[in-house]
């Protein structure tokens, strides 16, 4: 116990140093869609205008594509709305200005293609519990789910809420994941708002919980109401695309630790989410507790996730929105450090809450991310729950050099055990030969599809000599290299 602590106290005031990036680690930022704080800026009206709307979120995604971010969290569903084409809830009227109106396009769907292009996931960021409030529900009209299937929601302090205790509203919720997965290429589903209102004794499920208690006290009872949600999504995506990771932000202290009080205010007690359950059971593949504090507010619990993670991935959302001043005026060295605990104690990555104070370089984050921390590649931390078979190698990696400069390379495509699935493949060059494919800095380019890729060096003087190629398949699996002569 005294070393831990020991280890916790150098955590807190070790001076911030960057070393070399893991290869493997989940780099993610959240693009908030919700009253549009981070995207979009433009409503779609017209073709200009919706051409303008998607620029805004190609410029969001080539910047953290030039900053080696390898995952996007797109803002898929908000309060009982949606932003991709839906047969059971109504567009976000941030996309159009009106509630129910087509962009004009998919945002979603082109969400998904872009970050591909880039090499990133994309999972579909979706709120679950949460409805609006009474303004809100009200600009949905008819289509609100509070008029479709007024039987699953509930009022409570001028808002509406889905109700947990409802049997069918784990049915609802997945119809809604259902559309998205089976329809969209996306990476994963991740859950916001996967809980109850905080202290909320007088939240209106009283009938639910006498007829559907059995003798539980009513704590525990919310508590397996939700669990019971994460395992119907959970083993619902499953059954569609096993490869698919399913994860939830939860709040980010999960109760009390032997090293450090909750203070009153953590997942278990205060808005009855048993993560700690659901990773033991093994209904997710992600975590992203949001860890918005500094010190014994950090450090503690985060170690704590690590500890009862299960071998699942815990990834601490930072929340980098308090270096703004107006929000908590920290000082980069926070966000920092705890960079530096995430890696030292072997968690699988971080979370950036929310992309707009990247985009805007608050306290210059974005560069000292991209110059001493994120300065190379990464790629996504495997799922050996899942699938652990990597793809065959790629083999007969040929080169040719045309007289322009560039560099095309070919080669024979991998086999994946899972047929439904081509495998993508990472390319990695070098000058010194083999390619030291352990090496992120060697990451030329990643999740290329097909078997040929065109190297252009950002300078001739710059090109190397030597290249590999592996392949991956959707559960993180690299495959042995292949190695150019």
């Amino acid at each position: 116990m005294k070393r831990i602590l020991l280890t916790l106290l150098y955590s807190l005031f070790l001076l911030p140093l960057a070393a070399q990036p893991p290869k493997y680690e989940v780099r993610a930022a959240w693009v908030t869609a919700v009253y549009g704080l981070d995207w979009p800026r433009t409503r779609a009206t017209t073709p200009e205008s919706m051409r303008r709307q998607q620029d805004e979120l190609i410029e969001i995604l080539d910047k953290l594509k030039a900053a080696h971010f390898n995952t996007v969290l797109f803002q898929t569903r908000t309060r009982g709305d949606v932003l991709y084409d839906s047969s059971i809830e109504p567009y976000n009227s941030i996309l159009t200005g009106k509630t129910g109106k087509n962009p004009g396009y998919d945002p979603l769907a082109f969400a998904v293609a872009e970050c591909h292009k880039r090499g990133m996931e994309c999972h579909a960021w979706m709120v679950t519990i949460p409805l609006g409030n009474r303004k809100h529900v009200a600009a949905l009209g008819k289509e609100s789910v509070t008029k479709r299937k007024p039987a699953i929601c509930v009022p409570y302090k001028q808002e509406y809420f889905l109700n947990p205790g409802h049997p069918q509203t784990k049915e609802y919720l997945m119809s809604l994941v259902r559309e998205v997965v089976e329809r969209y290429d996306i990476d994963g589903v991740h859950f916001d708002y996967l809980r109850y209102p905080e202290n909320a004794p007088r939240f209106a499920d009283g009938y639910d919980y006498r007829k559907y208690g059995n003798g539980r006290s009513l704590a525990q009872w919310r508590r397996d109401n939700l669990t019971e949600i994460v395992r119907y999504i959970y083993k619902g995506v499953k059954a569609m695309k096993p490869w698919v990771k399913v994860s939830t932000c939860p709040v980010g202290k999960y109760r009390d630790t032997s090293r450090y009080s909750s203070r009153g205010w953590n997942a278990f007690h205060t808005v009855y989410q048993d993560v700690e359950g659901w990773l033991g059971e093994g209904i997710q593949d992600q975590i992203y507790p949001m860890m918005y504090f500094r010190g014994n507010g950090f450090y503690p619990f985060a170690l704590d996730w690590k500890e009862q993670s299960n071998g699942r991935q815990i990834i601490p959302g930072l929340g980098i929105y308090f270096l703004h001043p107006d929000e908590g005026d920290w000082s980069t060295d926070e966000i920092e450090r705890q960079i530096n605990f995430v890696r030292t104690h072997g968690l699988a990555g971080e979370a950036h809450y929310r992309v707009k104070y990247l985009m805007d370089d608050t306290r210059n984050l974005y560069g000292i991310l991209k110059d001493s921390y994120y300065t190379a590649p990464a790629l996504q931390p495997a799922m050996p729950w899942i699938d652990g078979t990597p793809p065959t190698a790629p083999s007969s990696l040929g080169i040719e050099r045309p007289a322009d400069g560039y560099t095309l390379l070919r080669w024979k495509p991998s086999t994946d055990n899972d047929k439904r699935n081509e495998p993508t493949y990472v390319v990695y060059g070098s000058d010194s030969y083999p390619v030291d494919t352990a090496n992120p800095e060697n990451i030329l380019a990643q999740r290329i599809q097909g078997t040929e890729y065109v190297y252009a060096p950002i300078l001739p003087w710059n090109a190397v000599r030597y290249f590999a190629v592996t392949a991956v398949d959707r559960c993180g699996n690299e495959s042995t290299p292949c190695q150019s002569h």
